[in-house]
């Protein structure tokens, strides 16, 4: 999963100061393809417990302060903050490890024949995880087969909302509690 420069730069200039509130940034995203641009910021609570407009508005004003006094937006820009929600994008090896045996919708960042019979886009079972960070592989378990996929060839995962999803994503549940 391929993050643009300063996506990077603006995610390691307000991390610290949003795990300081209790947060952790899952994603900056910056579509900046209008004279407007949108900056994403997607972020959960550290104790695992559920976002609120609160918790948004409080990551709101510690990036917006970070972002000012850094300008590495040089244009007007509106930011946005959220949570990643229940069917959430996984961009992180922690995020593969901790959904393991949930569904995710799969798009890789190109075709290859020797994975999900040539598809690029599919829904697969997370399996395990190995390696660690540029070296990470996730197993991807289709109808067609099981996969180790490196994570830099995913373009895109999502989890896909099934009962099982939303059985495990009950307060009480520890997979929320888990970090």
């Amino acid at each position: 999963m391929q993050k643009k420069p300063l996506e990077i730069k603006i995610e390691n200039l307000i991390s610290g100061d949003i795990a300081s509130l209790g947060y952790e940034v899952v994603r900056v995203h910056l579509m900046a393809n209008s004279s407007n641009p949108l900056l994403q910021i997607m972020a959960e609570r550290c104790d695992g417990a559920s976002m609120t407009v609160d918790d948004c508005a409080t990551i709101s004003h510690a990036a917006s302060e970070k972002l000012d006094a850094d300008d590495s937006i040089t244009n007007h820009y509106t930011l946005e903050v959220s949570s990643p929600g229940i069917d959430r994008p996984l961009i992180r090896l922690k995020d593969f490890e901790r959904f393991k045996g949930h569904i995710a919708k799969i798009e890789l960042e190109a075709r290859s024949e020797t994975i999900a019979n040539g598809k690029k886009r599919f829904q697969a079972h997370i399996g395990s995880v190995s390696g660690l960070d540029a070296d990470a592989a996730i197993e991807l378990c289709t109808e067609a087969g099981s996969y180790q996929v490196p994570l830099k060839d995913i373009a895109r995962a999502q989890l896909v909302l099934t009962d099982a999803l939303l059985k495990t994503s009950s307060p009480s549940h520890p997979l929320l509690n888990h970090h």
